[in-house]
């Protein structure tokens, strides 16, 4: 008998593993990396979790097709821009396909009824398992015992005592499972997708409004940095010497990008057209944020070096304020 569950690494997760585990049953973890996840704390991950109770687990890493689903999301946005109904049928679609592959008798998650929302209330749960084809086939551990019993459970592939009837936001019984299975280490409680966060949504939204065909690598400029529009052009100035490795490392062979020679200065990227206006800009920018802000500064720029030079007056305050995302 083997089960594939849904592995995001966090709690709920990892908690619908292991109850699924000690029913005897064999498990295969599927986890699904998105461009929207945030940097794991203490590295600890669905690959370490697996890892913990030996179990195989597959990585798929989501390309353009998911890029278009949160761009066109069927079902809509939460409070941000966080396709969270559509991004679980999509995951779950494809977690069918390799179900069948490893012929796995059912499927289960780790979502608890009434924790979210968007995604975990009782219509969202049963329009999510008859999107992605798992009518009735769906198991969810954590509170199947005040859901309807699955196929799963009718045919006796997993027992009913050994599911649990968690619901709503807390997450107090969920601790308590821990300390009752031993588990030490787990991912904090609460989401982890940027999505969900309003900063990044305006940065995404912005990109999705000026950007035809997005890409991962798109995405991970969005993480670093600050972000400023001038019409068709993106401008992105790092933070600290971590962010300017970080932008250069991302930087496609059409950016330009500027830095204050001889003094602590950031790293900027100009994307877009390489008008006069927008080299202006961007200099400007690095000048307004490096350690000499005040005044004339040269900043130098180019595509594959600093081999330009431009001359600038350091903008306002408010002038840069009116150009941030």
């Amino acid at each position: 008998m083997k089960a594939l569950g849904l592995l995001s690494g966090g709690l709920d997760s990892t908690l619908a593993i292991k109850l699924v585990l000690e029913s005897g049953i064999e498990v295969e973890a599927i986890n699904f990396s998105t461009p929207f996840g945030q940097a794991r704390k203490d590295n600890w991950g669905a690959p370490e979790v697996a890892k913990s109770f030996n179990i195989p687990i597959k990585i798929i890493k989501t390309g353009t097709d998911y890029l278009r689903m949160v761009r066109n999301p069927s079902h809509g946005y939460g409070k941000n821009i966080n396709p969270c109904i559509d991004c679980k049928i999509f995951m779950l679609k494809k977690a069918k396909k390799y179900a069948r592959e490893i012929d796995a008798k059912f499927i289960f998650t780790g979502e608890v009824l009434g924790q979210r929302p968007m995604s975990q209330h009782r219509e969202a749960l049963d329009l999510i398992e008859k999107e992605a084809g798992l009518k009735g086939k769906l198991v969810r551990p954590l509170s199947a015992r005040l859901l309807p019993k699955t196929e799963a459970q009718e045919k006796g592939y997993i027992k009913n005592e050994a599911l649990r009837d968690l619901s709503g936001r807390t997450r107090k019984p969920q601790i308590e499972m821990t300390k009752e299975f031993k588990i030490a280490k787990y991912q904090c409680a609460s989401g982890g997708c940027l999505l969900t966060e309003a900063d990044f949504a305006n940065k995404l939204r912005d990109l999705f409004e000026h950007k035809k065909k997005v890409t991962n690598e798109d995405i991970a400029i969005l993480k670093v940095g600050r972000h400023f529009r001038f019409g068709e052009n993106k401008i992105v100035v790092g933070r600290n010497e971590a962010e300017n490795n970080a932008l250069l490392k991302e930087k496609s062979k059409t950016d330009y990008y500027f830095e204050v020679p001889n003094c602590g200065s950031p790293t900027t990227l100009l994307q877009g057209p390489k008008t006069k206006a927008a080299i202006k800009m961007a200099a400007g920018l690095t000048a307004f944020h490096s350690d000499k802000r005040i005044g004339e500064v040269a900043v130098k720029y180019g595509k594959t070096g600093p081999e330009k030079e431009i001359t600038i007056s350091v903008p306002t305050r408010p002038e840069v304020n009116s150009l941030r995302v």
